[in-house]
């Protein structure tokens, strides 16, 4: 599948995604790419994140293509019973663990737990070793469950621009090679 065939979703998580963060950097360059807006992106509420993300998302006119990082994972997961257009594929990338109740700030775990049906479409999760949100054996469990393509990111953080990978370029390879094989 050519980026022209898709909708491509930008599901940022928690406080959003900066302008030197590589969601936003691949937001800039995909032709048919938008990000999904949250009225509230520093005070999440489910709900309110979820129905933002079905409406964009039955918004769509191609196959849709979800791009999501960490809070913007769990938000898909429990978005895709509600979304009525077709849905080609996912990239997940430092989905956090939700059930855990050390994570901060502590409203985060109301996005928990991750239903673990396998997922209908082609999806890839990318996890990295030292995600101070996710531990990796839960990362690769979830993915597993899912039937989700598990990249180990190695020791990369959060992979997020504080974490040095605002242009992510191995990223951005993988997802080139996900998208052709849509």
């Amino acid at each position: 599948m050519k980026v022209k065939d898709a909708d491509i979703l930008i599901v940022p998580g928690y406080t959003n995604s900066g302008p030197d963060h590589w969601q936003t950097r691949w937001q800039a360059k995909l032709s048919t790419a938008r990000r999904v807006e949250q009225a509230q992106w520093s005070k999440p509420e489910r709900n309110d994140w979820i129905n933002a993300l079905v409406k964009t998302a039955n918004e769509a006119e191609r196959p849709i293509v979800f791009v999501a990082h960490s809070l913007g994972v769990p938000t898909v997961i429990h978005a895709l019973a509600h979304i009525k257009k077709p849905v080609a594929g996912a990239f997940f990338v430092a989905a956090p663990d939700v059930t855990n109740p050390d994570i901060r700030p502590k409203h985060l775990m109301t996005f928990g737990p991750y239903p673990r049906d396998p997922l209908p479409f082609l999806s890839i999760t990318v996890a990295s070793r030292n995600d101070p949100y996710c531990p990796f054996e839960v990362a690769e469990d979830i993915a597993g469950a899912w039937g989700s393509l598990f990249i180990d990111a190695g020791d990369s953080g959060h992979l997020n621009a504080e974490s040095g990978h605002g242009p992510w370029p191995e990223g951005s390879m993988t997802f080139a090679h996900f998208m052709s094989r849509l």
